[in-house]
């Protein structure tokens, strides 16, 4: 059938983003319906007048009493809008044109009111009429067009008029009808969702998923999605397996769109149990020979997510991984635009369930006119169903590949050669036979490329295929990208006992060492360090040169920092550096790029949409979104694991802790706003690891005769010393709190096993309240508080006082992040609601096991009390020594190795005046707050303490206490490089100076 020219521009004008204007699918429905068969291709007259003084003769033209030259002037405003004209002028004189029985002309004048009814609001009112009118007609063409286009105008006076036609719509007796005015109510809720819930439009929509029309039951579901997605909390989609059967039912029947709609809605529902999900999977496994991709991707969604529910011993289950296979394979036949789609998505799949199309090898194999996007995926897709079966297939290809003329393809094909030589350990020696023969190319790209495969494959496989090595260095000169570069260098460096020459190979680096990049400096300086300790005879002056090149010579903070990391190793305790530098590697993983598990299982439920060819989910990327939830697959048959793949890890192999990092302080008061204002979750606790360092004797044996002949033995036994947080101590730079739990529970005795004495009670040092909160800056409410520590728990003692005039109720609390995890152990417990005037005490028990953020100053806190008339914040410090754990004290010998293990620059010094007290009494007080003397001795007059604390992440803090009798001060302070050591002496002058 021929459609009209000016219907067709009108069309893909209005379809143009860059308008603002999205053309309405149905519209474009009807333009064939109402475009005569023959008619000439003229209309595009309207879109090419320049004439001036044209809005008054359109003007006059609109008002004229012949329909035709009315429809002519309509036609030519409706062109002129579309190419950007102003033309609201002619406002009411369009309006005036909507009492017609033409629908075509009754269609252009409700698209002019849609453009322009948002900037002429008072004016558009005048057309309510008409539309409530419109409604009632018999034809229902037009009462569709009536209800969608007041839908459509976002204008609040028009909403209000709209809920009866609407409500009437809803019920009517034409489906057609009841489908545009589903959608409608969710274009209304858009404008005005307390008018759609006040007016019951929300029951009448659900109440339409059971209408006998499949296309209303689908417009249906898509308007109560739409509000969903809007609205996560309001449960309007509340499936059942009947309403899932009406779903399914009315899916064969419905057109593309539809089906979409009803198949995205079943991804959401979660089938009671194995037999409901097989019984879905039945019946929306026809759609995946439709000929729409869309409908297609949105039948693999709801598959791939009820197949986590169905036992792979099942026949069912490899049923349906078989009828997986061919519908993807079909989706690559398309246009370029629509496989690249389809490959992202199908990296997903390949991802979570890599057998779906394990012997489908072929379809991804490159075409020599596919599009760089396309090769590119289709590679990485490769690498992925690469096997010990397939690999001799996959590397001719990839060979092949490597000869191309584009330069991007050709690298990532080298790169997939050294991939698969990793991934398939049967395949190693015939990739690097490969990478050779492409070596002996000399295309330089290649080669460099090559030689970075190669080096991963060291990694991989050490002591197998240094054969190459020479190879290698015979195309040195011809390295001109830095990660070649240093990927050569590295090879050097790790086999420079092998290589005669790699002195002259590495000082040849070194000539323009400011003029390389610092990915290539640091692995020079590494690689000449290795050399040193491999052969440090002949390479003593190279050393030098380099270790002062970089830190003498270098404004780099990374490179600087390495260059004096290895200068102290290798001037101190050699021994120590060969095994810190020469530590034998860890393997290198197979797959490096797999999206991390519980992401992959997100986007697998996102399947067909933006966030499957993004590859992130929508949070990441769709402004205001922080309504969405964030989806995940159900559980596994048998599995207590809700989104782990049974495939992401090895059979067998434990779940591996992963370690949390201190966050950076970001925006607070915005942390805060968003608490969850309910009691704390724990969480389990975890594991530091610990890094040592070489002996580094600071004190020059001045501790050696605390410990008699004991400590010669001890010199050489860093190994034994504890965690130290810090660079130079045994912890980890982020340091985790540990999972103390409520502490009335037993506290840290739970924590540590330990037989006795942590429970009993201490004479911690207790601060007067202080005011926290004035009353004039939250309503009313005065806070006053002080922290304190009683055998072994640490709480918050409060003072609440009402000044307000009115009665105060439903408090709560919760904490921001704070640098050591401070959380309340309990809810905020006021029994009775607070009068006016009225104070109540209430102390409050803390736990460390809250999330944790380093903080500026690091015992800072901020607090967000809430009650039933607003929520406050405010912050205060709290004193460190509530941290300070009851089994503290260190043993002697361990004292001594670690103190010898700590580095100069972790050495801080105060003095502490005013304190009148004798060594002993400093002692016996200091330990009321668990900082414990481990030896005293005294040396030429002066008394020397030797003390030991733990925090509760546990760092330890090591001190030498030198008190003067008559001028006690508090000389050395050894910490680690937390930041604390200003807020750890203040705590240790208040301890050690006041007066119970």
């Amino acid at each position: 059938m021929y459609i009209g020219k000016f219907w067709l521009l009108l069309a893909l004008r209005l379809a143009s983003p860059a308008l603002g204007n999205p053309l309405d699918l149905d519209i474009v429905k009807h333009l064939e319906t109402h475009c005569k068969p023959g008619a000439k291709m003229t209309d595009s007259k309207y879109f090419t007048t320049t004439k001036k003084g044209e809005i008054f003769e359109l003007k006059a033209e609109l008002n004229s009493d012949k329909k035709e030259k009315k429809k002519e002037a309509v036609k030519k405003v409706i062109a002129s809008m579309t190419v950007g004209k102003d033309v609201s002028a002619l406002f009411p004189d369009v309006v005036n044109c909507m009492q017609t029985d033409n629908l075509e002309l009754k269609k252009l004048v409700y698209l002019y009111l849609m453009n322009y009814a948002k900037s002429q609001p008072d004016m558009a009112i005048m057309a309510v009429n008409t539309f409530v009118k419109d409604c009632e007609d018999p034809n229902p063409l037009i009462r569709a067009l009536a209800v969608r286009t007041m839908g459509c105008i976002r204008v609040d006076k028009i909403t209000e008029y709209l809920c009866e036609p609407l409500r009437k719509c809803l019920k009517d007796e034409d489906p057609y009808v009841r489908k545009t005015a589903a959608v409608c109510v969710a274009k209304l809720h858009d404008i005005n969702a307390q008018l759609v819930e006040d007016q019951g439009f929300l029951d009448t929509l659900k109440d339409l998923i059971s209408d006998s029309n499949p296309m209303v039951v689908a417009n249906a579901v898509a308007a109560l999605s739409e509000i969903a997605e809007s609205h996560p909390s309001s449960n309007l989609l509340d499936l059942n397996p009947q309403s899932i059967n009406k779903l399914l039912t009315a899916l064969n029947e419905c057109t593309e769109w539809g089906q979409i709609f009803i198949l995205d809605c079943l991804a959401n529902y979660m089938p009671k149990d194995d037999r409901e999900a097989q019984s879905i999977c039945e019946r929306v496994t026809p759609r995946l020979s439709h000929a729409n991709s869309a409908v297609v991707l949105s039948a693999v969604k709801v598959l791939m997510k009820f197949m986590e529910m169905l036992s792979k011993d099942l026949d069912y289950y490899g049923t349906l991984l078989k009828k997986l296979a061919p519908p993807l394979v079909t989706l690559l036949s398309a246009e370029p635009e629509l496989q690249y789609v389809a490959l992202r998505n199908i990296n997903l799949i390949v991802q979570k369930r890599p057998e779906i199309l394990k012997h489908e090898m072929k379809v991804f194999f490159v075409k020599y006119n596919d599009p760089i996007y396309v090769k590119l995926e289709k590679l990485d897709i490769m690498i992925r169903l690469a096997s010990q079966a397939n690999i001799a297939q996959v590397l001719a290809e990839l060979k092949e590949y490597a000869t191309e003329v584009d330069v991007d393809f050709v690298r990532k094909a080298v790169r997939a050669i050294g991939r698969c030589a990793i991934k398939v350990e049967q395949s190693a020696e015939r990739c690097v036979s490969t990478l050779l023969d492409l070596i002996q190319t000399k295309v330089n790209y290649v080669v460099q490329e090559a030689i970075v495969v190669i080096k991963d494959i060291f990694r991989k496989y050490p002591n197998k295929y240094e054969s190459v090595i020479a190879t290698l260095c015979e195309n040195l000169d011809s390295l001109d990208e830095p990660e070649a570069r240093a990927a050569m260098i590295w090879i050097v460096g790790e086999y420079a006992e092998r290589i005669d020459n790699a002195d002259e190979l590495l000082e040849s680096f070194l000539e323009g060492f400011h003029d390389e990049s610092t990915q290539v400096q640091l692995q020079l300086l590494t690689a000449i360090v290795k050399l040193f300790l491999k052969k440090p005879t002949e390479t003593q002056e190279l050393v030098q040169q380099v270790l002062s090149l970089a830190t003498q010579d270098s404004d780099n903070p990374d490179l600087r920092d390495r260059g004096y990391i290895y200068w102290r190793l290798l001037s101190t305790d050699p021994v120590a550096a060969k095994e810190v530098v020469l530590a034998e590697k860890p393997l290198i993983s197979e797959e490096t790029d797999l999206i991390e598990p519980t992401l992959l299982d997100e986007l697998i439920c996102y399947i067909g949409t933006l966030a499957s060819v993004y590859h992130k989910p929508p949070s990441a990327f769709v402004e205001g979104s922080r309504g969405i939830v964030h989806k995940s697959l159900p559980p596994r048959t048998g599995s207590s694991e809700s989104a782990e793949s049974p495939d992401a890890a090895p059979s067998g192999a434990p779940p591996s802790e992963q370690p949390a990092v201190i966050p950076t302080q970001g925006d607070l008061l915005g942390d805060l706003l968003n608490l969850d204002l309910g009691p704390p979750v724990s969480g389990p606790p975890v594991a530091t690891s610990s890094v040592q360092m070489g002996a580094v004797d600071l004190l020059g044996g001045g501790l050696d005769s605390l410990m008699g002949d004991e400590s010669e033995g001890l010199r050489s036994d860093v190994g034994g010393s504890p965690a130290i947080g810090g660079t130079g101590f045994t912890a980890p730079s982020a340091v985790m709190p540990a999972n103390l739990g409520p502490p009335p529970s037993g506290g840290l005795g739970d924590l540590f096993d330990l037989a006795g004495g942590v429970g009993t009670l201490s004479g911690s040092h207790v601060a007067p309240k202080t005011v926290w909160l004035p009353a004039m800056k939250a309503k009313g409410l005065e806070i006053s508080g002080t922290f304190s520590r009683q055998v072994g728990a640490i709480s918050m003692d409060l003072l609440l006082t009402n000044k307000a005039l009115q009665v105060m109720s439903d408090f709560a609390i919760q904490f921001n992040r704070n640098s050591f995890g401070l959380a309340p152990a309990a809810p905020l417990q006021i029994h009775a609601p607070l009068a006016p005037n009225q104070t109540v005490e209430i102390s409050l028990p803390l736990n460390t096991v809250g999330s944790v953020m380093k903080m500026d100053p690091l015992n800072n806190l901020q607090v967000a009390v809430k009650n039933n008339i607003d929520v406050f914040y405010f912050s205060t410090l709290y004193p460190l020594h509530i941290l300070f754990v009851e089994d503290g004290k260190m043993e002697r010998q361990m004292f001594l190795a670690t103190w010898k293990d700590i580095p100069n620059e972790n050495e801080a010094q105060f003095q502490i005046k005013d304190c009148p007290l004798s060594a002993d009494a400093v002692s016996s007080k200091l330990q009321g707050s668990n900082i414990f003397t481990v030896a005293k001795r005294n040396v030429e007059g002066q008394d020397m303490l030797y003390q030991s604390l733990k925090l509760t992440n546990g760092i330890w803090v090591l001190a030498e206490l030198r008190i003067q009798p008559g001028s006690p001060s508090f000389t050395d302070l050894e910490v680690s490089r937390l930041y604390f050591p200003p807020p750890f002496f203040r705590c240790i002058q208040l301890l050690s100076s006041f007066h119970p």
